[in-house]
């Protein structure tokens, strides 16, 4: 058993200094700092596939009825 000395217990949290409050201008000086750091990605171009190669994909007849009554992207 883990003995706990009373000082500990009664002891009052230290209070960490507060941070500075972060604005917008901070926020865009952090990023353009960070923005050598990155590098991006070389662009992959993918092809379309065939609907021919897809197979083996089966959807439960009550997911389809859930889709089939959700209304288009624009509507």
């Amino acid at each position: 058993m883990a003995v706990i000395s009373k000082h500990v217990v009664t002891a009052r949290p230290v209070e960490l200094p507060s941070d500075p409050a972060e604005n917008m201008e901070t926020l865009r000086g952090d990023c353009a700092r960070m923005a050598p750091h990155w590098v991006a990605p070389a662009a992959v171009a993918t092809a379309p596939v065939s609907p021919a190669l897809i197979h083996g994909i089966s959807v439960p007849p009550a997911s389809a009825r859930l889709i089939d009554g959700m209304s288009e992207y624009g509507d």
